[in-house]
């Protein structure tokens, strides 16, 4: 089955520390399909809550579809997403007590079905990311060096 992604939250790597992720499905109308064919949403500030044993994407904004007419979506409306309920349980348990968020990862095409990878992340601190970000520049560093011996 081949994968198309549409967008990607690179944002959420450097603010969250990744401890699982899952694959759910996503409710959608027409034109929103369209338009996330045409490669038009943006992940940027979107999250997941849980809400009467039910998942629901937040803030995710999908484009107005450009051929569309006044039937066109709300580009920031609440979608809910297709989990199974022993995966919404656990995600649930762990958002209440130990404190993590769930962030949606990419939104993608697999087959002609719309899916978004949801993590369940820990926020990092100031410090942390500028320690990460240290890490990676030195690395890089001696990258470029071994490579022009």
């Amino acid at each position: 089955m081949s994968i198309k992604v549409v967008c990607q939250n690179k944002k959420a790597f450097a603010d969250y520390h990744i401890e699982e992720t899952f694959e759910a499905g996503i409710v959608l109308t027409g034109t929103e399909v369209k338009s996330l064919r045409e490669g038009k949403a943006n992940l940027k500030d979107s999250y997941v809550i849980i809400k009467d044993g039910e998942a629901y994407l937040l803030n995710c904004h999908i484009s107005p579809y450009s051929h569309g007419n006044i039937f066109n979506h709300d580009p920031l409306r609440t979608r809910k997403l297709l989990l199974h309920r022993k995966e919404i349980e656990k995600l649930k348990g762990k958002v209440q007590h130990q404190g993590y968020t769930l962030v949606p990862l990419k939104l993608y095409f697999k087959g002609p079905y719309v899916k978004v990878e949801v993590a369940l992340a820990k926020g990092r601190k100031a410090y942390e990311k500028r320690d990460i970000i240290k890490k990676k520049e030195a690395q890089r560093e001696i990258e470029r060096a071994l490579k022009n011996n």
